[in-house]
């Protein structure tokens, strides 16, 4: 096996895009695929979209494991994102650049061309790839607000939001982060943010750090507010009790106005230099991961006797629900010493009494749930199936509920040792809409993830919502939820590719949600790795 030698993080920026929105700039997003053999690529992150911008420097990195004896084939595509749909096949292609990992880190840093299609250019278009090694797991965690900010709206005040720059080493400022961009308010007070130390000023406390506060414009134009320079040793000064102050100046106004003074004042109420722990680093220290899967036995599947029924095995002993259970537990089973996973239905009449159930144990054995491996799985729902009979409503709370009440149980032992996945396997729209909104909301809290799978052909309106994707999930009573716990895939989409293609879709965020978790809680890894132990 070949090994990773090291992560490298790549800055992107693009000059001179060209323009497809009729009345306005493109929204420009780019996409980081890696070649996987053949003409065959497979994406590996994204940056985020910027409105109204034909020269964006995006604030999101995208990383990317570096191998020396490997040549990784990585191609760069810009796209004018007109929709909230994940999906780009719907969106205006503005161009794209094929390299090698090896160039750019070579390069350090690599300018092209961006091509519409070989051997034509997209204008005068060009994209900016900056590689930088992560060599330090640390990070910055900054809490900052401001105070008399001017007003620069005609009819209200300013919607203020901050960029942090670095300095390189070739002089050139380069964006490290960018807030969120708060409304109407001369007072604001931003979200607490990390970035990694390295990229934050390359792991030098010394170097100049550039802050502007802009005021966002709709279209593209914000104006500035004013801006500050310091270093990371000034910035750490601030603690929670002494708040470190800077003026915001706006240069034009200092030259013009001689009684200038600022243009308010940007207060760090807090800087801290903080150890970031890995995925890896959580589940090399011990924690493991409880898997528990939900099945949708309502009547809606139709008929398991039927050939037009989901539930329906073929003849090669296949349908969408096992093919689903096969694609994540495979995966999954290897985070989980004991391999012995719970397993329910619900929206069936079970025997002996047949009462509609929504949470029964698919092996009908209430005090012992737990099947051994994901062979176990099938084998269960296999042997379940004759023996219920499909009905309805489909109600998903009881067994968000169900599993939240063991990842709850975990947590008072205060410790990285239990993750709960729940994995919902359902084929359509949903009758506990609010319930499993305020379930899901209460589980965001807790040591857990649901990944929901789509079979079948319907609409899957309400799980695309439950997804939060376009927008942040709250309760009926709009509690939203502590951190993103959901991630929806219909299955359609998956139904001529690899196996491995819905697994990786699914489980893709697993990671990030479990870190995310543990960090929001303040618990490190049970075993510390060697090199991070104080």
């Amino acid at each position: 096996m070949a090994q990773c030698v090291t992560k490298v993080e790549l800055s992107i920026s693009c000059d001179s895009l060209i323009d497809k929105d009729v009345g306005s700039k493109s929204d420009p997003l780019c996409v980081l695929l890696q070649n996987v053999g053949g003409d065959q690529w497979t994406e590996l992150n994204r940056t985020e979209k910027i409105k109204n911008c034909q020269n964006p420097q995006f604030s999101k990195k995208l990383l990317i494991d570096y191998y020396f004896e490997k040549v990784q084939k990585v191609k760069f595509g810009i796209y004018d994102i007109d929709n909230k749909s994940y999906d780009l096949s719907d969106d205006d292609y503005l161009g794209g650049a094929e390299c090698t990992l090896g160039q750019i880190v070579s390069s350090k840093i690599l300018v092209q061309p961006l091509m519409l299609k070989k051997g034509k250019p997209a204008g005068k278009s060009i994209i900016t790839i900056c590689a930088e090694e992560i060599k330090d797991t640390r990070v910055v965690s900054i809490d900052v607000e401001a105070r008399n900010l001017d007003k620069k709206d005609f009819l209200g005040k300013s919607d203020p939001f901050l960029e942090f720059y670095k300095q390189s080493d070739s002089g050139k400022w380069q964006l490290v982060y960018r807030s969120e961009v708060i409304k109407n308010n001369l007072n604001p007070c931003w979200k607490k943010f990390s970035v990694p130390l390295q990229t934050f000023c390359s792991g030098d406390f010394n170097r100049q750090i550039k802050v502007h506060c802009y005021d966002y414009d709709s279209d593209g134009s914000h104006d500035l507010i004013g801006s500050f320079e310091s270093t990371l040793s000034q910035l750490q000064k601030a603690g929670d009790s002494s708040p470190v102050e800077f003026e915001c100046i706006h240069p034009e106004k200092k030259r013009k106005k001689k009684s200038y003074k600022n243009s308010g004042i940007v207060r760090l109420k807090s800087c801290k230099i903080e150890t970031e722990y890995s995925f890896l680093d959580y589940i090399m220290g011990g924690c493991q991961i409880n898997f528990t899967v939900g099945i949708d036995f309502t009547g809606s599947n139709g008929d398991p006797k039927s050939p037009d029924s989901l539930h329906h095995i073929s003849p090669n002993g296949i349908n969408e629900y096992l093919t689903a259970i096969w694609c994540v537990g495979g995966v999954i089973q290897d985070y989980d010493t004991d391999k012995l996973f719970p397993a329910f239905g619900f929206g069936a009449q079970v025997p002996p009494d047949w009462q509609v159930s929504h949470e029964f144990a698919l092996n009908f054995n209430p005090a012992n749930p737990y099947c051994q491996g994901i062979q176990g799985i099938i084998d269960a729902y296999r042997q379940a199936l004759p023996q219920i009979r499909l009905y309805g409503p489909t109600n998903f709370s009881p067994i968000i509920n169900h599993v939240a009440r063991f990842a709850a149980h975990s947590m008072q032992e205060k410790t990285a040792s239990q993750y709960y996945v729940l994995l919902i396997i359902t084929d359509g729209e949903i009758t506990d809409l609010d319930q499993t909104r305020q379930a899901i909301v209460n589980a965001s809290k807790l040591p857990m993830s649901i990944i929901i799978i789509g079979v079948g052909s319907a609409e899957f309106k309400a799980m695309e919502f439950l997804d939060g994707d376009d927008g942040v999930l709250k309760s009926l009573a709009g509690e939203p939820v502590a951190r993103d716990i959901v991630q929806f895939v219909p299955f359609r989409q998956f139904q001529n590719a690899p196996r491995e293609a819905l697994s990786q879709a699914v489980l893709a965020e697993i990671p990030k949600q479990l870190v995310s978790y543990f960090k929001k809680a303040g618990l490190t890894p049970l075993k510390l790795p060697s090199e991070k132990q104080p």
